[in-house]
């Protein structure tokens, strides 16, 4: 998708200053000098382009009493796309991602208990054929704050 100012523009606004608001399109629309309509057709453009993969907020989730886990796994190359397609349905996997690595696809893992975790882990692996997912949950948290400048 080729993207012009006012999208990277907006891209810049939604991940660091998204308005707490009950109409946050109509005031990035107004910061911009566009519509709320506008705001909304071109973040739902950018969201089907794959350009945009999630909007949502970001939590805590230890604070929140929920585990979580980086994941690893050996996947060959013909079933990549297969195998993120099914690990991407879970709702408790915010990132996947390939490395240059025997263990070529890492996924963090979210669940409100160890037990439901394990459970979905063991899901994956029934899902996916995969026999092995190496679980390496955080001893320390590392929060880094990461934005693009897009414009």
């Amino acid at each position: 998708m080729k993207t012009d100012q006012i999208d990277r523009k907006i891209l810049n606004l939604i991940q660091a200053g998204f308005p707490i608001s009950p109409e946050p399109y109509r005031e990035i629309g107004e910061n911009l000098g566009i519509s709320e309509e506008n705001v909304i057709a071109r973040i739902s453009n950018m969201l089907d382009s794959g350009l945009i993969r999630r909007l949502g907020a970001i939590f805590d989730s230890g604070k929140l009493g929920y585990h979580s886990t980086l994941c690893a796994m050996k996947v060959e190359e013909s079933r990549i796309d297969a195998v993120a397609a099914v690990v991407n349905a879970y709702p408790g996997v915010t990132h996947n991602y390939l490395r240059d690595h025997e263990l070529n696809m890492w996924f963090t893992a979210t669940a409100q208990s160890k037990e439901d975790l394990e459970q979905m882990l063991n899901q994956v692996k029934r899902d996916t054929g995969i026999k092995e997912i190496l679980s390496l949950p955080a001893e320390k948290i590392f929060k880094i704050r990461v934005n693009f400048a897009l414009d």
